[in-house]
C-alpha cells in the first residue's frame, strides 16, 4: 500500500513554525507533495530521515513553488512543462517511478478580475498535453492545488461565485477536458455525492469556522489505475495553512 499526500502549505517557512515536522511524521506517507512553498533554494534546511526531496522554485521571491518528499528514489525527476513561457514560476515537479509518473502541480490562479484567465487557458492546454504524453508511456498520478472547484458540489456558495476565479465556466471546462483525456478525480470516485467537504477556506469572514470552503486540491489518476485505488480523503482537521492536505492510498 502506498500513501500519497498533497498539501498547499501557503508558505512553507510559516508552516514549519506551526508544527509541520510533527504533522509530516504523523502523516507517515510515502510521498508528500507541497505547493506554494514560497521559497528559494537555500532559504530553509528541511530534511526528513528516510526521504529524498525534489524542488521547483519560482524565479520571483516568495512566490509559488512546489516540492516532493519521497521515501522512494525515482528513476528520474524533471521540473516544469518544458515550455519556457510557463517554467519560471516553480509550478511542476515530476517524478518517474517504476510503474507510474507522479506530477505535483500548482495551477496558476486566474486572479481578481480574471486578469490571468487567458494565460490560465493556455497553461491548462499545455499541461493537459504534457500529462497525456506521460500517460502514453506509463500511468500518471497528478496531485496539487488545481485552483478550480469542478462542480457546484465542490464549493459552499456556487451561485455567488459563478464568475470568480476558480469557478468560471472556462476553468471548469478545462478540468472536464482533463478528466476526459483519461483521468479519474479520485475523491469523487470514492465520494460521488458527498457535500460540504472542502480543502481550502478563505482567511476572511471566519470561513473555515463556518466551513464555507472550496474543493480545489486534487488527486487525479490515469483511468487504468482504477483497480489499484484503495481510498481518497480530505484531511480537514489538519491546520497550519488556508488549505488542508488531501490523501490518496493505492495498492
Amino acid at each position: 500500500m502506498t500513501r500519497l499526500i498533497s498539501w498547499n502549505v501557503n508558505g512553507l517557512r510559516a508552516v514549519v513554525t506551526k508544527g509541520f515536522a510533527d504533522i509530516f511524521t504523523q502523516l507517515d506517507a510515502d510521498f508528500v507533495c507541497l505547493q506554494e512553498t514560497k521559497m528559494q533554494d537555500g532559504q530553509l534546511d528541511l530534511e526528513f530521515e528516510g526521504y529524498h526531496s525534489y524542488w521547483d522554485y519560482a524565479d520571483k521571491k516568495g512566490y509559488s513553488g512546489t516540492a516532493i518528499f519521497t521515501r522512494h528514489e525515482p528513476l528520474s525527476m524533471s521540473r516544469g512543462l518544458g515550455i519556457d513561457a510557463h517554467d519560471h514560476e516553480g509550478r511542476v515537479v515530476t517524478l518517474e517511478m517504476d510503474d507510474f509518473y507522479l506530477v505535483n502541480v500548482y495551477v496558476p490562479n486566474s486572479q481578481d478580475g480574471l486578469r490571468r484567465l487567458d494565460y490560465r487557458m493556455t497553461w491548462e492546454d499545455d499541461f493537459r498535453d504534457y500529462v497525456t504524453r506521460l500517460d502514453a508511456a506509463k500511468p500518471v498520478i497528478i496531485c496539487g492545488d488545481m485552483n478550480v472547484a469542478h462542480k457546484e458540489i465542490d464549493l459552499k456558495n456556487p451561485k455567488s461565485n459563478r464568475r470568480n476565479a476558480g469557478f468560471t465556466d472556462e476553468e471548469r471546462e478545462k478540468m472536464t477536458q482533463l478528466l476526459e483525456a483519461g483521468f479519474i478525480d479520485t475523491f469523487r470516485h470514492f465520494h460521488p455525492t458527498e457535500e460540504n467537504i472542502y480543502s481550502w477556506w478563505s482567511y476572511r469572514f471566519k470561513a473555515r469556522e463556518k466551513n464555507a470552503g472550496w474543493r480545489i486540491d486534487y488527486f487525479l489518476v490515469s483511468q487504468r489505475l482504477a483497480p489499484r485505488l484503495a481510498d481518497a480523503s480530505i484531511l480537514t482537521s489538519i491546520m497550519g495553512s488556508d488549505h488542508c492536505p488531501v490523501e490518496l492510498i493505492i495498492n
